[in-house]
């Protein structure tokens, strides 16, 4: 059993019992069995076990009247029994009626199993669309939010029609989380039919300047692969990117955003990879996003890796703009930050973005040939495959004699015939190409 497995074994009983934070109160012989299952010795001692609660449930779940409380705790064993691999074909059906059926308690359990027993293309699935429809319709904020919550999980191509009106009114729902979650359902829609949704681009626009940053930062996803898509109809939207990520980073968005002392960096990332599109073979939006751009390498954060995730990705975007040579230094000299690291997964980011950096700023790597030629002597095989790499495309004239002595050493210490043969092809393209 794995140790993520026996953590959540383990904390199973007290989440039941709501010292987690968890709504579900359930009997005292679901804990039980819980701990019989944590404490069993051998795969099929476990399988005797759950072979015998399933088939506890399947004759408990055909008594009739079972009050929406019981069929609550039946559900959540099913669960149980289902997240251990078992065939509970027989309770879908309940999950179903308790979603439409039950209290507010009742009702997040039922959404909760639908999404876990069934996908989207199963033919229950369409016996759920009057009652997201009818939550969707509640004053209740919950049950919009579960609501929308289901269409994210569970809705096909063939279900948008039916929903999609309802969910984009969502959008101008008074309360934050709705209308995050409004956004997040539009952009499982547009992933799946994108013609549906052409209709209300102007609509996720205009999400850009919603109050909250939390449905602001949701709609940048959807964003992020509408840029994809054509990027021309897009670049209108260059200055107004460059400002949401000068406020973040000048801290204007509030505390619940920080992490580890990073303002919003997931929000930070996308933007970022959203300029990068923008940006990309174009110099006037390029030139609209410098500013930004050098101001997030200034302010860069490294004391966490969320900060380091940050600082790469500015890497990437001004590498991937129309150049700009001070920009450019700049971001050569927050390479060596990676690549002084003790951390060989920070290592390996700094290779790799050098590597990108070569095409525009060809003498980059010179100035840490040291460091990355040290990457070749660590063990970690994938670091130095993506050593060898660098090394062979900085060779030049100058640097030749080296780069070659030391892939020659290395090819005398290493076992892996794979990395012989690739070692060999290089030591002898640059022998071809610096003859001299």
């Amino acid at each position: 059993m794995t140790e993520v497995m026996e953590r959540t074994l383990a904390s199973l009983p007290m989440f039941m019992k709501g010292e987690l934070g968890g709504p579900f109160g359930v009997s005292r012989g679901f804990q039980t069995l819980i701990k019989a299952i944590g404490e069993s010795q051998s795969k099929h001692e476990e399988e005797r076990i759950m072979k015998k609660e399933v088939s506890y449930l399947q004759q408990k779940l055909t008594q009739p009247d079972i009050s929406n409380k019981h069929m609550k705790e039946l559900l959540v064993r099913l669960v149980y029994c289902n997240m251990l691999g078992h065939d509970i074909t027989f309770g879908y059906i309940h999950a179903l009626k308790l979603a439409q059926q039950g209290g507010l308690v009742e009702k997040r359990v039922g959404y909760l199993a639908v999404s876990l027993f069934l996908h989207e293309d199963h033919e229950l699935i369409m016996l759920l669309i009057n009652t997201i429809q009818k939550d969707l319709k509640s004053t209740n904020i919950l049950h919009v939010c579960m609501g929308l919550t289901a269409v994210c999980a569970l809705i096909s191509t063939e279900m948008i029609p039916a929903l999609l009106p309802m969910v984009e009114d969502k959008l101008q729902h008074p309360k934050e989380v709705v209308r995050k979650k409004a956004i997040m359902a539009l952009h499982r829609f547009y992933l799946k039919a994108p013609n549906m949704v052409q209709h209300i681009h102007e609509k996720f626009r205009k999400v850009l300047c919603d109050r909250d940053p939390g449905v602001m930062g949701a709609s940048l996803n959807i964003f992020y692969d509408l840029i994809k898509e054509d990027v021309e109809k897009h670049r209108d939207l260059t200055n107004t990117f460059a400002c949401i990520m000068k406020q973040v980073i000048g801290g204007k968005l509030t505390n619940d955003f920080t992490y580890h002392s990073v303002p919003a960096p997931w929000i930070q990332v996308q933007l970022l990879r959203i300029l990068g599109m923008l940006g990309a073979g174009h110099k006037k939006n390029s030139e609209q996003m410098y500013a930004v751009l050098d101001e997030t390498l200034d302010k860069s954060e490294i004391n966490h890796n969320i900060g380091y995730a940050v600082l790469y990705e500015c890497v990437r975007t001004v590498t991937a703009i129309h150049p700009n040579p001070a920009l450019l230094e700049k971001a050569a000299e927050r390479i060596g930050r990676f690549l002084r690291s003790h951390s060989n997964n920070l290592r390996y980011l700094g290779i790799t973005a050098l590597t990108s950096m070569l095409p525009v700023l060809p003498g980059v790597a010179g100035e840490h040939q040291l460091v990355v030629i040290e990457c070749l002597d660590d063990p970690d095989e994938t670091l130095q495959r993506k050593t060898l790499d660098l090394l062979y495309r900085m060779t030049g004239p100058t640097n030749v004699t080296v780069i070659c002595d030391r892939l020659i050493s290395h090819l005398s210490t290493t076992a892996d015939t794979y990395l012989q043969s690739d070692l060999v092809t290089k030591i002898t393209q640059l022998a071809e190409r610096y003859p001299s």
